[in-house]
């Protein structure tokens, strides 16, 4: 054998495997192995996955999530919800010709002191005048702004991810225009409480 074929081997042996979980309010579900020669290195690392890896749900294909490794105990690397995103896929698809799409990006703090920036979007099922876009954006920021002061992190996100708030949103939003679909495209953690482990 080559020398570079001996270090190459050497190199994955001296590796260890770690588990990853989901944080326990998303289950504590298993997200794979990522291999370390150090598991110092492993805190701060961002892993993704769909919310189909968690909940098995076929629909939840469309929805990726991002935990990033806080801690390591043992073999298992456990994770903080960071974010997560529509697929461009889905994203693409919920853009109709002749419609509206209202968004608005908040910047919330949860009851426990988490910051997030989240970006709320609603398409209409035909176009809308400016006075009810207007207002369709007011009750987002009004609908998240009052979950966040009321819910801890693990709650908010929780709601956010599952649908919760948006179908909150979706529930008086109908009331002033024709809505086709109403959700949270995308949410990052930019700040946390330093207790917890690595900063955002």
């Amino acid at each position: 054998m080559s020398k570079r074929g001996r270090r190459i081997r050497d190199k994955w042996r001296n590796k260890t495997w770690y588990i990853v979980m989901t944080p326990d309010y998303f289950g504590n579900v298993e997200l794979g192995a990522i291999p370390a020669d150090d598991s110092k290195k492993l805190i701060g690392r961002v892993v993704d996955a769909t919310l189909y890896d968690i909940t098995n749900d076929f629909a939840h294909q469309y929805l990726k999530m991002y935990f990033q490794i806080i801690k390591i105990e043992g073999k298992m690397a456990h994770t903080i919800f960071k974010g997560h995103e529509y697929s461009r896929d889905y994203l693409r698809s919920l853009v109709r010709r002749r419609t509206t799409s209202v968004d608005a990006v908040l910047n919330i703090t949860t009851k426990d002191g988490y910051k997030q920036r989240i970006s709320v979007s609603a398409f209409t099922l035909n176009r809308v005048k400016t006075s009810q876009e207007v207002i369709i954006r007011n009750i987002m920021r009004q609908i998240v702004d009052e979950k966040s002061a009321i819910l801890t992190f693990n709650q908010f996100v929780q709601e956010v991810v599952l649908g919760k708030i948006a179908s909150d949103i979706y529930n008086e939003a109908k009331k002033i225009a024709p809505i086709r679909h109403i959700g949270i495209r995308k949410s990052k953690l930019t700040s946390q409480p330093e207790i917890v482990g690595v900063t955002a």
